[in-house]
């Protein structure tokens, strides 16, 4: 009997799901539309939908994979648990002081700082002291920490934090503090800053371990209840959850460190982004993710995604590592609106799913982006394979209504004014990974997926002189296809600062091995065999008297004098890339890093099948498009996408239409698809 893998991507709008034959490797895909007050609802539903349409019993399932948002949407939306903390005598107000960074909300001239995720009155104080080398120079005092833990219980806060200074260094003093509060509050949920991150800088370890804190219980219960789930429905498999990194974790680390999946959803595109560059022979690319909600961007260079060690979410700082990805309240069910100073507007208020846009007709009452594709004829009055019907006569009142006539505007001027915003603010998104971090974006391939991606990627490649867009067979699921293509993966660091010129190799090579020890015992209870283990060694570099570090690759097995100074080396040049300069000064080592992947089945991108259509035989129908570039409607032909045959060259302007998302091939572009069924567009 054959075994499949399931991938779930919840989305703001749509579930998204992938279902392969791990024999075949053939692959399935369904989308059902998401349920924000439980996503547990949708993505149930979802996983039942596509067994059953396809004929698989629960039974047969090995894997389920499954990329969220929970804990984003917990901090963005200051919708976590109540928090305790236990710091050292002296340091209560630590995340009050913060850094110098404080965000000016609002007004620019304010001095504004947000509340903190952990309230200043459940702050506990106890004594306790270790050296920045481990060494112990105050003993904890236990009997404090049990009456903070008393307290805690008393006031009904269930899930606590835990942060002594340089515990990175000796770790005994926190989890012997776990071991007390356990003991006094058998309920608890503990997080301890030496197991979240094992990082020098106080704040940033400090409030990283608070907000592990302040989601933990939603993340636990959710996962918790999807897991019995899927056990009710028989489906007795693995399940697995995408980091924020780009590797997947099992369910039992990601309810104790569920701070790691702060970049979850997000982050299974990204790495779906590299599985499609790599088979269109793609270097260098840029991911578009354009959902409902929001449109995620992200970098990758020679076939590798950016990772980000200074990272934040919303307003907090977020030392972990993550990969690159900028976010903004951009998609299609971006909400339009003109200001009280009589500008248009476009996010980042979003229609969601429910209500949804107007054409919906299930409630909606203000024109969003999706409104305007519709009216401009770039989308059908049927998707989803026909199981949403839109109305475009409701699509356009709403916009003449609401923007064209207040604007002086006629219907179709001002829907192309409300795409051409949006584009703007996608632009800015991608410059943002691209320009401002020192790439041409010309140099670039533009990889576009989620539903409204392949409809606004080459107005965007436009903006920003791209001359490759690339669409993938199905990009309404793309980001549920990158959890099925992503390795098992977790990462570890402990800071043990090495200075000039007394740098010690032995300790070097102690800790490195110390942590790869830490990841072979993770791997082999992930039934990871050890042939397919993976461990990559990292440090963080500074100049001596610096304030920030640079990550550089250590790709030597042993450390010795020898191969620190080749990392140095490559420190200067990293440098030098990064800043435009190097400098003659000591080098200091900071922190260690190592990550620990493998991979438990190797899932490809299916080819297409023989006996598709060529490009004429697929068309389906025609229809009137508005582009900017003929600045009016002119006829365009649509593609049955699934019919179209690998080397099928469409001259636009031309629609692809498929089950999940409508590609459109602006005049003067033309798409060629590929053996995988691709769409590689560029410019004629």
């Amino acid at each position: 009997m054959d075994e499949y893998s399931v991938a779930v991507d919840v989305g703001g709008t749509f579930t998204d799901i992938v279902l392969c034959n791990l024999t075949t490797n053939d692959q399935f895909v369904h989308k059902t539309p998401s349920t924000p007050d439980d996503p547990s609802v949708g993505f149930l539903t979802g996983l039942k939908d596509v067994l059953a349409a396809n004929s698989v019993q629960a039974s047969q399932v090995r894997h389920v994979l499954h990329g969220t948002t929970i804990a984003t949407n917990a901090i963005l939306e200051n919708k976590g648990s109540p928090v305790g903390l236990i710091v050292p005598e002296g340091f209560k107000f630590v995340l009050e002081i913060g850094r110098h960074g404080t965000p000016r909300l609002v007004n620019p001239q304010s001095w504004v700082k947000p509340d903190r995720p952990v309230r200043p009155r459940d702050i506990v104080e106890v004594s306790e002291r270790a050296a920045f080398n481990g060494d112990i120079l105050t003993p904890l005092d236990e009997d404090a920490v049990r009456a903070a833990a008393k307290n805690f219980r008393v006031n009904e806060i269930t899930s606590i934090a835990v942060s002594f200074l340089h515990s990175y260094s000796n770790p005994d003093h926190e989890n012997r503090a776990r071991d007390l509060i356990l003991e006094e509050y058998p309920s608890a949920q503990v997080s301890i800053s030496s197991e979240v991150l094992a990082v020098f800088r106080e704040y940033e370890r400090t409030m990283t371990t608070v907000l592990n804190a302040y989601v933990m219980p939603k993340v636990s219960n959710y996962i918790r209840n999807l897991e019995s789930s899927l056990q009710d429905n028989a489906v007795d498999s693995s399940f697995s959850i995408m980091k924020s990194n780009g590797g997947m974790i099992g369910a039992d680390i990601a309810v104790r460190q569920p701070v790691h999946t702060a970049l979850s959803g997000p982050a299974a595109g990204v790495m779906a982004t590299l599985q499609i560059a790599n088979n269109t022979e793609v270097s260098n690319s840029i991911s578009f993710d354009m959902g409902g909600t929001s449109t995620d961007v992200s970098l990758m260079q020679a076939g590798n995604p950016t990772l980000n060690l200074a990272g934040s979410l919303g307003t907090w700082p977020i030392q972990l590592p993550m990969l690159d990805i900028a976010t903004i309240g951009c998609g299609g069910g971006s909400i339009a609106n003109v200001s009280p100073y009589g500008s248009l507007t476009v996010g980042p208020a979003s229609a969601g799913s429910v209500p949804g846009p107007v054409c919906y007709g299930k409630g909606g009452s203000a024109p969003t982006v999706t409104d305007a594709n519709l009216v401009l004829g770039r989308i059908n009055t049927k998707i989803a394979g026909g199981s949403l019907l839109l109305d475009a006569d409701s699509s356009a009142n709403v916009i003449q209504e609401k923007i064209a006539t207040p604007l002086d505007m006629d219907l179709h001027s001002a829907a192309s004014g409300i795409l051409s915003i949006a584009n703007s603010a996608m632009v800015g998104a991608i410059r943002n990974v691209s320009v401002e971090r020192g790439h041409d974006p010309r140099e670039f391939a533009l990889v576009a997926y989620g539903g409204a991606g392949p409809m606004h990627a080459i107005d965007v490649a436009n903006l920003l002189g791209i001359n490759r867009v690339v669409a993938p067979l199905h990009p309404g699921i793309a980001s549920a296809y990158g959890l099925l293509v992503s390795e098992l993966k977790n990462d570890y660091a402990r800071t043990s600062l090495q200075t000039p010129p007394d740098y010690d190799p032995d300790d070097m090579e102690r800790i490195y091995s110390e942590m790869e020890s830490e990841g072979r015992s993770w791997l082999n209870e992930e039934g990871v065999p050890e042939r397919h283990h993976i461990f990559k060694r990292w440090a963080d570099m500074r100049y001596t008297h610096q304030g920030s570090e640079v990550t550089v690759a250590f790709t030597e097995s042993q450390v010795t004098v020898e191969t620190i100074r080749k990392a140095i080396q490559e420190f200067h040049t990293h440098h030098q890339h990064l800043y435009g300069f190097a400098l003659e000064q000591p080098v200091e080592v900071v922190t260690l890093r190592v990550s620990a992947s493998g991979n438990v089945g190797s899932v490809n991108m299916p080819e297409l099948p023989s006996g598709l259509m060529a490009p004429e035989l697929a068309i389906a129908s025609q229809r009137q498009v508005f582009f900017n570039e003929t600045s009016g409607f002119v006829p365009c032909n649509i593609y049955d996408r699934d019919r179209l045959a690998s080397g099928s060259i469409i001259n636009g302007p031309a629609i692809l239409e498929g089950m999940d998302s409508t590609v459109l091939i602006n005049p003067g572009w033309t798409g060629h698809i590929d053996e995988y069924g691709n769409c590689i567009m560029e410019p004629i």
